[in-house]
């Protein structure tokens, strides 16, 4: 019944008001504040070897001063396809230290994927790591689009000198042969000269002056029912503000105590913002996994003693099916948040009872830095609902059929939100910022294609979606990216993606085609063609040949239809 939320204080179970102003600095601003504070302090835990803040921070002033000398200037953009390794904190603060705006790629990409967004962003240079898979993909990119450099970081380099000697010695097959040169450069090569004992006694200043109010710090890709995926313009405001709002929801005492486990990619925004940058802002530690591997995860909450676990779904699922589940100490674990996809009711029971440990769901998209509600970590929560929204957000529920009118009292609607950790838009696409945003008493409103309902507590919940966005373990999968790419066989005329139930993934995505006249290709060939093609994320379980798929009166392909007779 309650359509415009403005959380009364009375009512509001997260520790810090609803009305709590937050501070607007640059990320590298809030780095250096972390810094300041304690330059010992662990940030980084990793496969044994430990980086404090000084460390990453030196780093990561000396790849803005490396980047500025190849040329880049404030505005421009670096790209990182990495997975959780230290340089990706390192890349991803120096870029912005330089002034330039970060663009995050999923290791997950197929070479077309990752060409077409460094074309569509422009990027300049990508960090990449000197892993075959990674690498000879970026390479790939490199010679094929109007990306100008490539730095390539050593993963033996980072490790504990015992493990990185034998990964050299022993597992020389999993270390690229990078050639370098002009265009390729090591990450160490990239490295400037900046002096951490003139900083600490005020002598250096940053590299670029940045305005945070009006500045970009990083286009993250997003995507729709339609077209290609779209750049959310996140600027350094968006996200400190919304890794601020992250950090007041924790009650514990001493948050500079906290250790995160992250097992989240740091290129998704969720962890980007609950993982690197709420961690920055607490001046907390991460334990990280460059990949999520249940047993290696539960072999880090106990090493490190990791008191909070963002996830998703799937990841909570993992570690219940894992034999090493019973035997691991939890103990240190006080809460674990799961966002990115909606969570099974019995996933959620299971977990607590198993465990012990409470389990809150949360709720954020791309376009808002990364969260927009959660429940809360002691007190009151609702099972089965997305909680409440972060201190400083406001949203309504407009109406399904008609997004300029709110929902009628009581009834459910389209979520959208209000917030100062809502994108400015999506990059080059000024008519899609523009589908994306209702203006309302003044105030620009996110439309999040999410259908909500919001109970007289103000605790949301997500009841179903209008978008057709396939949510498949916390990843965003969408049904026309897949299309476009079946369509490219010869057999196929016409074909229609849908998810479909997964009791891991929550969601995979299906494919349904028909055949061109007097193909003779089966499901199980075209399956196989269409997962060799896309990324790993994408991948259908299934290929279903039909002889018609359903339509609209007016002959468009109708995947609602589908999605109702299938499910």
């Amino acid at each position: 019944m309650v359509t415009d939320m403005n959380v009364n204080n009375a009512t509001y179970h997260h520790p810090t008001p609803w009305d709590t102003r937050f501070d607007c600095i640059s990320l590298p601003e809030l780095f250096e504040r972390a810094v300041r504070h304690d330059p010992s302090a662990p940030f980084l835990h990793f496969l044994g070897r430990t980086y404090s803040y000084r460390e990453i921070f030196t780093e990561a002033q000396r790849f803005a001063v490396g980047l500025q000398e190849m040329g880049i200037k404030k505005g421009d953009r670096v790209g990182l396809f990495l997975p959780n390794v230290p340089i990706y904190a390192s890349a991803y603060y120096g870029a912005m230290m330089a002034g330039a705006i970060v663009v995050n790629f999923s290791p997950l990409y197929s070479v077309e994927e990752l060409a077409w967004q460094v074309g569509d962003s422009g990027t300049r240079a990508l960090v990449t790591l000197d892993v075959p898979e990674l690498y000879d993909t970026a390479a790939n990119v490199l010679a094929a689009s109007n990306l100008e450099r490539l730095v390539v970081g050593s993963l033996a380099g980072m490790l504990p000198w015992y493990k990185g000697a034998a990964l050299k010695l022993l597992k020389r097959g999993q270390i690229a042969d990078v050639a370098f040169g002009t265009e390729i450069r090591g990450w160490a090569d990239m490295l400037g000269e900046w002096d951490w004992t003139d900083w600490e006694s005020g002598k250096t200043k940053p590299q670029a002056s940045i305005d945070p109010a009006k500045d970009l710090a990083l286009l993250q890709y997003t995507g729709g029912t339609t077209g290609r995926p779209k750049g959310a313009m996140l600027g350094h405001s968006q996200l400190v503000i919304n890794a601020q709002q992250v950090a007041a929801i924790n009650p514990f005492d001493n948050p500079r105590a906290e250790v995160m486990m992250g097992a989240l990619p740091f290129f998704h925004v969720f962890a980007n913002t609950s993982l690197l940058n709420h961690a920055v802002a607490a001046g907390a530690a991460i334990a990280m996994v460059p990949r999520f591997e249940a047993k290696q995860v539960l072999q880090t909450i106990e090493k490190y003693r990791a008191t909070g676990f963002p996830g998703v779904p799937t990841m909570f699922q993992a570690l219940l099916d894992h034999p090493d589940l019973a035997k691991t100490d939890l103990s240190s674990l006080k809460v674990c948040i799961s966002g990115g996809a909606p969570m099974p009711g019995p996933v959620h029971e299971r977990f607590e009872a198993t465990t012990g440990i409470r389990l809150v769901e949360g709720y954020g998209l791309t376009e808002s830095a990364g969260v927009v509600s959660v429940n809360p970590y002691v007190g009151a929560r609702k099972r089965g609902t997305i909680g409440q929204v972060v201190a400083g957000t406001e949203v309504i529920l407009l109406d399904k059929e008609d997004p300029t009118k709110l929902a009628a009292d009581g009834e459910p609607g389209e979520l959208a939100i209000h917030g100062p950790q809502v994108m400015r838009g999506y990059w080059n696409r000024p008519e899609a910022a523009a589908d994306a945003f209702v203006e309302r008493d003044g105030k620009r409103y996110l439309r999040t294609g999410d259908v909500a309902v919001i109970d007289e507590d103000g605790f949301l919940s997500i009841v179903d979606r209008i978008k057709d966005m396939i949510a498949v373990g916390g990843f965003k999968v969408f049904p026309s990216v897949v299309e476009d790419v079946i369509l490219e066989h010869d057999a196929v005329k016409e074909a229609l993606v849908i998810g479909v139930p997964d009791d891991y993934k929550g969601e995979v995505p299906r494919a349904y085609v028909t055949l061109e006249d007097g193909a003779t290709e089966s499901d199980v060939e075209l399956r196989d063609w269409l997962n060799g093609k896309i990324g790993k994320h994408e991948r259908v379980d299934e290929v279903v040949i039909r002889q018609e798929l359903p339509k609209t009166i007016i002959g468009k392909l109708d995947r609602k239809a589908l999605r109702a007779e299938v499910l």
